[in-house]
């Protein structure tokens, strides 16, 4: 039988810094049992005054441009200067099985040793964004924490890797020297998200070519690039594996920070991301509802059989899911008033 969960306890318990309550703290906003979800709600209300305090960093990537390692180097060189860190690495489950590779852990072997560090690998679900739907609100908890830099480190680069920009400060994108032409291997709309740009592995022989892909990008980055006429984004080059260049590529996130302070104010950037977060909550919890009753998964199958041999057109089978549901939302957990 699953231990009852305690709240009051998870709070003190984060607050304290302890980080078997912290873990257990990100599993429950991570549940997707309905009757976690209002523990969840009150964990994160308890906890919220205590976050914000950190520098918030996202992390996206080629493939193999080497960002566990990059996280690794740089985590243990900021703790080396006085920061705690804590990387939420989310990582792709299987749209079969639904399993994990989980194995960020693994390959930031260095970071994950010490106690300054808190590393928390969490599957994407079938969720569209490569970011968890509950990494933001463990970002809040590793702050509340006392973890004053917060690394998301994304599955990869596609179309649906946008959303990480909407939770973090900063948005560094890890490139790869030569992979190509300048915008080969990675979203054109990534690029125009990045804040920094770091061309990794730029050792041995591959240093003169990380150089020239770096130039490349930059000019790249001038067309493309959707910040404003004050800021041109940096491209840098670095070595992870052999921790060159890395104090660059922090002082460029430290860089841009200070960019927003100046121009927009870091409060009101946060809090328009607040609002986005709001409303994408709302059409999680919809979407959820949809399949969320045995009625309607029953609805849902019967209609998808009817429309897949012709019996019904998708509009009219559309239109019935939707008056259907429309009538099961008084009985929903997220419906009913608050006591």
């Amino acid at each position: 039988m699953p231990r009852p969960v305690d709240v009051p306890a998870l709070v003190e318990g984060v607050k304290g810094g302890d980080r078997a309550a912290l873990a257990r703290s990100i599993t429950l906003v991570e549940s997707r049992l309905p009757a976690h979800h209002a523990l969840a709600r009150e964990l994160l209300r308890e906890l919220a005054p205590l976050s914000g305090n950190s520098i918030r960093v996202g992390l996206s990537g080629v493939p193999g441009a080497g960002k566990s390692t990059f996280i690794d180097a740089l985590g243990c060189q900021l703790i080396e200067e006085g920061h705690r860190i804590a990387v939420l690495a989310v990582d792709p489950s299987s749209s079969v099985s639904g399993g994990s590779v989980l194995g960020d852990r693994t390959r930031m072997g260095e970071l994950a040793q010490s106690d300054d560090a808190f590393i928390r690998p969490s599957p994407t679900g079938l969720h569209l964004g490569g970011v968890a739907r509950a990494t933001r609100e463990a970002m809040l908890l590793v702050e509340a924490a006392g973890y004053d830099v917060v690394i998301v480190e994304t599955v990869g680069v596609g179309q649906s890797e946008v959303a990480v920009a909407g939770m973090v400060d900063t948005y560094l994108v890890l490139m790869l020297a030569r992979s190509g032409d300048q915008l080969q291997g990675i979203k054109k709309g990534i690029l125009e998200l990045a804040d920094v740009i770091a061309v990794n592995k730029a050792d041995g022989d591959n240093a003169g070519e990380a150089r020239v892909t770096a130039r490349e990008l930059s000019i790249a980055m001038r067309l493309i690039s959707s910040q404003s006429a004050e800021r041109r984004v940096p491209v840098l080059t670095c070595s992870a594996l052999h921790k060159v260049g890395l104090a660059d590529v922090w002082k460029a996130v430290l860089d841009h920070r200070e960019f927003l302070e100046k121009s927009v104010g870091l409060d009101s950037y946060r809090a328009k991301q607040q609002v986005e977060w709001m409303w994408s909550q709302v059409e999680a919890s919809v979407l959820d509802s949809l399949h969320g009753t045995h009625a309607m998964r029953r609805l849902a199958d019967e209609l998808e059989e009817k429309v897949g041999n012709g019996q019904v057109n998708a509009l009219d089978a559309a239109t019935t899911v939707l008056r259907e549901f429309a009538a099961e939302v008084p009985t929903l957990d997220w419906a009913r008033p608050a006591n």
